[in-house]
Order: structure tokens, then C-alpha cells, then sequence
């Protein structure tokens, strides 16, 4: 399959469940499996100071900092030409210099994704994936690549990281014919927040039995904890679909919390004890045909007879999104 050709796999629709932007892990998943299928390098990159290369567009102004007052004019004011960290349009700023640099050079944005550009030519393509001032690089062409990072080095300070290993949480481990992709330094981290560390590990997310209702239960006293515990979940869903259902069901519920529902996270946190190692394989193919899989468990929910759908999406064998939905 030309690689050309893979631009519509980026035109799926947006689909956001609560904090997590599932749509930037579909761009990430999407990369990782054509960069593996294509034998391409993942580069990485970091931006030093990253917020202090963006050009203002709005007059703002600043008192004089510490240590720098003028003696003759104390109560004047400085006038920013560029974003300093700590502005609410310094990420703004920041993405907009790096995305006119992008286009200058030959990139277009994804239709779907702002984050994601993609150069195309007849003799190579190259993807750039943006997550502030995280950047992964990629291609069908090395030198092509290392001529594009050379150019994006001497334009903005920046550290090759080299091969991708660590990307929003998410750990890879690339092997010869595959690429496992996790978040178990994550997950460990969010068993010791939550004091879940020894707790006693469970075999599934949720008992088969499981019918959670609105009315179960008392209010907790303070639903801060419940809800900061299904944040994390939720975050954690990004490299495992096997909880996604769960986390879904006890999502529903953030609004009005209560003890039957804590428990249930609490059995999930088991699980995750169980299997804080357990994530994503990508295999190498050149079977890039897309599939997609859907199921409903009609009228489910106690409180309203309302169904939960959940559906995934393959790219040839490697599992690329799925959801969990009301």
C-alpha cells in the first residue's frame, strides 16, 4: 500500500471521554504501527524553554522584574514582544511560531489532528507529531529525517532524545517484528497515590454481576478522592482497552458518588495490580486493511434502561481505538 494513501486512516472522528484526548492517542497508535510495518525510525525531540519562542500578537505588559527596576522610572511597565511561561497565550504562541515554521517547510496540517503535520513528495514522507514541547519525527527517507531535525535544531534549542522510548506516559519497547507500548510506571505511580500498593490483586476489571445504579449505596462525604481515582483511570485507558468498559461505567457516576461505586473503582485499582504490566502490541504487517468491531449490552444501565455500546478499530492486526459509550 502506498503510504500516501494512509492519509484518510487520520480523518476518523474525535472521540473524547472526559480529561483524555483519545483523539492524539489515535495519531500516536496510527504512527507507531506505519513506523513499524515501514522498518521507519522514530526520533524524538525536546524543546528547551519551549513557551519562550513564541511572538506575541496582543499588547501585554509586565512590571519591571526583580532586580532590574529602572531608578529614574519605577513605575513604568514592560511591554512583551515574546511569550514568558506563566501567560495564558504563551502555548498559543508557542504553536503557532512552531507551526508556521512547519509550513514553511513543505508540511500541511492533518485535517483531523492540529498536532499532527505530514509532509508528502514523490520521493518520501514525513510525519511530525507535536505535544507542546515533545516532538516525534518519523519517515520513509533517514536522511530526509536528519536533514528535517537539523533544521529544526539550528531554528529552535532543542535536544535530540534519540529513538522514542517515553511519550506522554506511555512507555515503548520496539523489538525486531514488534513494539509493545504501556503505562506501567503509571499505573504504579497511581496504585502508590491512591495507597493501593498491597492491596490484593483481582483476576477482571469488574464482576460479571456488576449493575451499578445512581441509588447504591450512601453519598460519599467527600467525592474529591472517588473522582481524582477515575481521573487516573481514565488516563490509564490509553494503552489499556480492558478496563475501558469498567472505567466507563464508573465514570457515570462522578456527578453524585457513593460507597458502592468506590468500591468498584477500588476492584479495577486491584486489577490494574494484577496486571500493571499488561499493554499494547504492534505487530509488523503489511496487511493494512482497517477493520472495526461493535457490541451493546441493550439497555443495561438500572437507572434509565440506556445501552452501553463499545466498538474498536484494527489497522491490519494492530488495534488502533476503541470506546466505551452510554
Amino acid at each position: 500500500m502506498n503510504v500516501v494513501g494512509c492519509k484518510w486512516v487520520f480523518k476518523v472522528k474525535r472521540k473524547v471521554d472526559g480529561s483524555v484526548d483519545r483523539y492524539k492517542a489515535l495519531s500516536i497508535r496510527t504512527i507507531l504501527s506505519l513506523a513499524l510495518s515501514y522498518h521507519w525510525s522514530l526520533q524524538q525531540l525536546d524543546v528547551r524553554n519551549a513557551f519562550l519562542n513564541g511572538y506575541l500578537q496582543e499588547e501585554v505588559y509586565m512590571k519591571q522584574p526583580p532586580s532590574f527596576h529602572n531608578p529614574s522610572r519605577p513605575q513604568a511597565v514592560c511591554r512583551l514582544h515574546k511569550a514568558l511561561y506563566g501567560l495564558k497565550q504563551a502555548p498559543r504562541a508557542w504553536f503557532q511560531r512552531l507551526s508556521t515554521f512547519l509550513l514553511a517547510q513543505g508540511f500541511v496540517h492533518s485535517h483531523s489532528d492540529a498536532s499532527l503535520f505530514i509532509r508528502l513528495s514523490s520521493s518520501c514522507t514525513v510525519y511530525v507529531l507535536v505535544y507542546v514541547d515533545d516532538i516525534i519525527v518519523t519517515g520513509s527517507d533517514p536522511q530526509n529525517v536528519h536533514q528535517f531535525l537539523d533544521q529544526l535544531r539550528s531554528t529552535f534549542d532543542s535536544r535530540r532524545m534519540g529513538e522514542l522510548n517515553f511519550f506522554l506516559g506511555m512507555e515503548i519497547t520496539r523489538f525486531p517484528d514488534h513494539l509493545f507500548l504501556s503505562q506501567t510506571r503509571y499505573a504504579i505511580d497511581l496504585l502508590k497515590r491512591f495507597n493501593m500498593t498491597d492491596c490484593k490483586p483481582c483476576p477482571t476489571p469488574l464482576p460479571s454481576d456488576t449493575r451499578l445504579s445512581c441509588l447504591d449505596g450512601d453519598p460519599l462525604s467527600d467525592p474529591s478522592t472517588y473522582r481524582s481515582m477515575v481521573g487516573g483511570l481514565q488516563y490509564l485507558t490509553l494503552s489499556r482497552p480492558d478496563i475501558s468498559f469498567a472505567v466507563n461505567q464508573v465514570c457515570q457516576f462522578m456527578h453524585n458518588p457513593r460507597s458502592s461505586h468506590l468500591q468498584v473503582v477500588k476492584h479495577i485499582f486491584r486489577y490494574i495490580k494484577g496486571t500493571v504490566a499488561q499493554g499494547l502490541v504492534f505487530h509488523e504487517s503489511t496487511d493494512f486493511t482497517l477493520r472495526s468491531f461493535s457490541d451493546a449490552d441493550w439497555a443495561g444501565s438500572v437507572d434509565d434502561r440506556r445501552s452501553t455500546t463499545g466498538a474498536c478499530i484494527f489497522f491490519g492486526p494492530n488495534l488502533l481505538t476503541w470506546t466505551a459509550k452510554k
